[in-house]
């Protein structure tokens, strides 16, 4: 057997994935073990599940693969430096310490972390967007596609187009920093107060309560775009090259005003933006899938890089159908590079006269992180004098449907740990999608989060079109799609912002976003057996088979990993019970605890 260990670290979402024989046997992020969302540290906990999940120690590796070239990328940080002095030197003693620190001789770093290491055990590193580009193509069920990585920056690639048949990727075209997509979106992110690498998704949500009137104020003082997707940024208007802030008094003066603070009101202006800035993303990706179908002549469409992430776009792409099919990387940002390197490694070594396994979906549902038994799971609940009650899966099933159906509020920690940023039914937080306060409710007592962020539907693979104007499955909640006509409510003319909050949408309006889309996950039966037939039961007994689904965590922390983290989180919170393993237990059941538990964390 061959063992491959890919690893990504030192900018954010750190990740280890273990391969063996070119199949996906393990991967997580490394914040889910440290508790620090975002966690950019070397992934020592991530890869020590890893090696426990494949039942080896480091001493049996056969290759180790990290999914950038450092010196490459201090390159490019030399350059940029030495191109914008003497901009830049706030930071600039603090960058090149850090990467004459350890980051620049990974080798000797990773041999430091894994002592154990055969001598003879390669350490690979591959282009960052190579990473993306194998991250989405060879987990894909397709044996020929294009592929289409978009993020923040690379070594210097912020965006590639590419084209994958069987064993071989390519990569044709890519634009250079500091022209980047990722860039630019966040640096929006950051103007309407929310935090890099995390609140882009708060802008996407927040887009649909404004209007696009800037987006020809981007196009013409912004961003030079081309027919083909190429785009150069006016650098004028941005700080990121020279200071320590994305944007500067040029930009502010555009969109009205000085950056948001992370508590400050949200203004109607900032819900412009964020629309604003949201169609012109999606424009942009549109002009560069289209000319990566003409450019690489395939039907298919593979997409990874921070980018990929944006549902809205997705949705849109798939609408226009410019590709028959597309297929998304769940954990499409950084953390997803460990996996793609490792395969990337994988491919490039591999016995070339040995057959490539038949194509299929390899994410196995991005369900590859740790798991728990009952009883591990008893054991953390007795440490804590916990009071639950121990179940048959069937009766669990029934007792969660009916209290789904009362209104309450169910933590679900079933199975093994997803890895993305997407909870997808196995540390997740379920409602009932046709509550009315369902979405305030979850938002505010059990969040602890903008009272504006959508809520994800979860619904059966077969009656998805029932519900929504989608007919492709959509199992890692990566497609936004509008909901079915006859499901929509109608809403008072004049009604803007955030009043939109108080009107209903829909006859699902915990799921149903201001603009009567929703962002889906569709669940096929073989791929999650528990989850598919809690739907089904939720079905029988209401006639409506959608369910609200939530990641398992509070704002500013990471999804919930481990028995101990959801029952901290579980009586934290205002949720009503939780299902955790076959036991299931009750908030108001719980010893005391100090009256200031109950609070918000910090912003994010």
């Amino acid at each position: 057997m061959n063992w491959t260990l890919g690893i990504s670290a030192y900018y954010h979402d750190a990740a280890a994935a273990l391969l063996c024989d070119g199949r996906i046997v393990a991967a997580a992020q490394e914040e889910r073990f440290t508790r620090i969302k975002n966690e950019p540290d070397f992934p020592r906990q991530a890869i020590e599940f890893c090696l426990r999940h494949g039942g080896i120690k480091a001493a049996d590796l056969d290759c180790v693969v990290f999914y950038d070239k450092p010196v490459l990328k201090f390159t490019r940080l030399l350059e940029t430096y030495l191109a914008v002095a003497p901009g830049g030197w706030r930071t600039f003693p603090e960058v090149v310490a850090n990467w004459l620190g350890g980051k620049l001789d990974l080798r000797k770093t990773i041999r430091e972390e894994l002592p154990s290491l055969k001598a003879v055990c390669p350490i690979l590193f591959t282009a960052h967007h190579q990473a993306h580009a194998a991250s989405a193509f060879y987990p894909s069920p397709f044996s020929e596609a294009a592929i289409l990585t978009i993020d923040a920056v690379g070594e210097w690639a912020t965006t590639t187009i590419g084209r994958g048949r069987g064993d071989k990727i390519e990569l044709l075209k890519e634009i250079r920093f500091p022209h980047s997509l990722g860039m630019l979106y966040s640096a929006f992110t950051d103007y309407c107060g929310f935090r890099i690498n995390s609140g882009e998704y708060k802008l996407m949500g927040l887009a649909p309560y404004g209007e696009p009137i800037y987006a020809e104020t981007i196009l013409r003082e912004l961003l030079e775009l081309k027919e083909d997707g190429s785009f150069w940024m006016n650098l004028d208007c941005f700080n990121f090259l020279r200071g320590t802030t994305m944007t500067n008094s040029r930009f502010h003066r555009l969109f009205g005003g000085p950056p948001r603070g992370p508590e400050e009101t949200l203004e109607q202006r900032h819900m412009d933006v964020a629309r604003s800035i949201q169609a012109v993303t999606e424009e942009v990706v549109l002009r560069l899938a289209r000319h990566a179908r003409a450019v690489t002549g395939e039907k298919h469409l593979c997409l990874a890089g921070g980018v990929a992430l944006n549902c809205v776009a997705n949705g849109r792409l798939l609408r226009e159908r410019i590709f028959d099919r597309l297929w998304i990387q769940p954990a499409a940002s950084d953390a997803g590079g460990a996996l793609g390197a490792a395969l990337a490694a994988w491919h490039t070594q591999r016995d070339q006269a040995a057959p490539l396994p038949a194509k299929a979906d390899a994410m196995q549902g991005a369900l590859l992180g740790p798991e728990y038994s009952d009883e591990e799971i008893e054991a953390t609940l007795r440490s804590h004098g916990a009071v639950f009650q121990k179940l048959s899966t069937s009766d669990l099933l029934d007792v969660t449907v009916q209290l789904l159906q009362a209104g309450k509020v169910v933590g679900w920690f079933q199975g093994r740990m997803e890895f993305g940023p997407r909870a997808l039914g196995n540390r997740s937080i379920l409602g009932d999608a046709r509550s009315p306060r369902m979405q305030s409710v979850m938002n505010l007592k059990v969040k602890f989060r903008e009272s504006f962020r959508p809520f994800a539907p979860i619904v059966r693979r077969e009656r998805v079109a029932d519900y929504f104007e989608l007919i492709e499955e959509s199992p890692y909640m990566l497609l936004v799609a509008p909901i079915q006509p006859a499901l929509r409510l109608p809403v008072p003319t004049g009604v803007k912002g955030l009043e939109l909050l108080k009107q209903a949408r829909s006859t699902l309006p915990a799921v149903t976003h201001v603009d009567n889309s929703a962002r889906i996950q569709t669940v096929a039966r073989q791929d999650n057996p528990l989850l598919y037939e809690l739907l089904l039961r939720f079905e029988n007994a209401t006639q409506c088979g959608v369910l609200v689904n939530t990641s398992f965590n509070v704002r500013g922390e990471p999804i919930v990993c481990s028995p101990e983290d959801a029952y901290r989180c579980f009586v934290h919170t205002e949720m009503d019970y939780l299902a955790m393993g076959t036991f299931l237990l009750d908030c108001t059941a719980q010893p005391a605890r100090p009256a200031d538990r109950r609070v918000a964390p910090q912003a994010d």
